[in-house]
């Protein structure tokens, strides 16, 4: 985070929260949301949202939903699930693997776009 300028998903922050058990995990989740810009569904983008629903019926519901945000928000996903996210038009994948120490934004995403 030092290095890029992170976002997430509401969805992946509703998991954590989930999954916290403690107290402390739960303050360790808030403190992290507090660290980065938590994307979450705008109404006027419903048509999209729809729109990737109907053209994607076997995909989950979840990642349809984060695949969305991303487009909307013209942002790449960084993933390893390629896979969850296969059909999505326009959706920007960067797997993990190209997250590297002395490695720019930039470069990335060029070696992704290739």
């Amino acid at each position: 985070m030092s290095k890029f300028f992170c976002y997430t998903t509401v969805y992946q922050a509703i998991e954590l929260f989930a999954m916290a058990k403690s107290e402390e995990q739960k303050r360790i989740v808030e403190d992290s949301m507090a660290a980065m810009k938590v994307l979450g569904l705008n109404p006027k983008n419903a048509r999209k949202y729809g729109e990737l629903m109907a053209s994607n019926k076997k995909a989950d519901r979840w990642n349809i939903l984060i695949a969305g945000l991303c487009l909307e928000s013209r942002l790449p996903l960084l993933t390893d699930r390629k896979k969850d996210f296969r059909g999505m038009a326009g959706l920007v994948i960067v797997p993990t693997k190209l997250i590297a120490e002395g490695k720019s934004g930039l470069e990335i995403l060029r070696t992704v776009q290739r």
